[in-house]
């Protein structure tokens, strides 16, 4: 039975309470067992039953619960650093699709690649995500776009899943844009995914979400009724990346169906965010696309203040966000989207495992969670998000194992 002492400050998270409530608690203590939290308080109140225990050392750090990043696009083939250049000098995210470009370019390298490669560049991607303190991940398909390469991308994410490392959660987004193959036929490509792939994705088990963008350049919100409602069918929950671009009325769609998240929302309407503060469902940030494509971020202050939760993600991904430094989206959160850095630490915790639907386990170190934390080199939140760094996670934890740790001078897992 382990014993954390001597935390400057420790972040419990709560799952309810305002988007800043973070439970915040000076001069902490934490104790876990079985891989599970069973006490966090002031270390003045550590019940005497603790203090014989294994005791281990913060050094006057902060601790947090493991991050979760919520949205990424994490098996992928090539990158697409040239188009970086274009957009530096101007030309358009959808200028550069139409150029053959985008999303279809990194389908034509997914579908190039070998599923091994996939999962050894996915898996040393994985290493350097943990590093940051990030014990849980979503990973999405949609570099595939057809039958085959969706369903081994998946069988990755087992794979990796399998590792016992961090949990990742799949998520299936076939409908990403219309394939080459079907460029004069979207329908015939809808049909396919509601008729073929959704079905086979249901028999392997191997998705627990279903998602699609909802954008002109892709699928309009009538188009995606049909795909989600065939996800949900089949038993998988629904995401939507939403009014990223321009307002096709995704948000509103989001609440209609019951998704879990709506991701993006950079051109949410005023009548979008009254829709998802009804219904709840959990509103995803993602600065960095919004920097790489020098676009406003989502409202993120018109978000909270009508009661909608607002998560916090990289969207890592070949071309609008090829970044997985979540702490890094973090303080852009707070720069771009005037949030401050106790919501943005709610909106990558308990906000973010709530938006794949695992806050039931994992986001909150209150007793009974996962023991999934993080030691920070910094004395409070605040500070660690102002002053950014590299990288100021010096442990990270998960189910009460060290995955890595600096203080120790030999690999803490198999790969590392």
């Amino acid at each position: 039975m382990p014993v954390l002492k001597n935390i400057s400050a420790l972040y419990t998270c709560p799952t309810d309470g305002l988007q800043a409530d973070v439970g915040e608690i000076k001069d902490a203590a934490l104790v876990w067992a079985d891989g599970h939290i069973i006490w966090a308080g002031p270390e003045s109140e550590l019940p005497k039953s603790y203090r014989g225990y294994l005791t281990f050392d913060a050094r006057g750090r902060m601790v947090i619960p493991g991050l979760i990043d919520c949205h990424t696009h994490l098996a992928f083939g090539g990158w697409r650093a040239a188009e970086f250049e274009m957009r530096s000098l101007g030309r358009s995210y959808l200028d550069i699709a139409k150029a053959g470009g985008g999303i279809l370019s990194s389908v034509s390298a997914t579908r190039g690649a070998e599923p091994e490669k996939l999962f050894e560049k996915s898996r040393t991607l994985i290493s350097d995500i943990i590093k940051l303190g990030v014990t849980t991940i979503e990973a999405k398909t949609g570099y595939g776009l057809d039958l085959d390469t969706e369903l081994s991308v998946l069988r990755v994410y087992r794979q990796l899943n399998n590792l016992g490392l961090i949990d990742i959660v799949s998520t299936y987004l076939g409908a990403h844009t219309i394939p080459p193959e079907y460029s004069q036929d979207r329908r015939k490509y809808i049909r396919a995914i509601i008729n073929t792939i959704i079905p086979m994705v249901q028999i392997e088990g191997s998705a627990r979400f279903i998602d699609i963008f909802v954008e002109d350049s892709a699928f309009t919100a009538d188009e995606a009724r049909r795909i989600l409602t065939a996800g949900i069918e089949s038993g998988m929950r629904a995401k939507i990346h939403a009014d990223q671009l321009s307002a096709c009325g995704g948000a509103e769609l989001a609440a209609e169906v019951g998704a879990v998240s709506a991701d993006h929302l950079e051109k949410i309407t005023d009548a979008g965010i009254q829709r998802l503060a009804k219904t709840g469902v959990v509103a995803v940030s993602l600065p960095l696309a919004s920097f790489y494509l020098k676009q406003p971020p989502l409202p993120a202050r018109k978000l909270i203040n009508s009661g909608v939760p607002v998560a916090v993600a990289t969207d890592f991904n070949p071309g609008s966000a090829p970044s997985w430094h979540l702490p890094l989206a973090m303080t852009m959160a707070c720069t771009m989207q005037s949030m401050s850095p106790a919501e943005v630490l709610k909106g990558a915790t308990v906000y973010a495992a709530r938006a794949i639907s695992v806050d039931d386990t994992v986001g909150s170190l209150l007793p009974g969670r996962q023991a999934d934390f993080a030691i920070i080199d910094a004395p409070d939140v605040n500070h660690w998000l102002y002053h950014f760094r590299p990288n100021a996670c010096v442990a990270t934890y998960k189910k009460g194992r060290a995955l890595y740790d600096v203080t120790v001078t030999v690999p803490v897992y198999p790969w590392y």
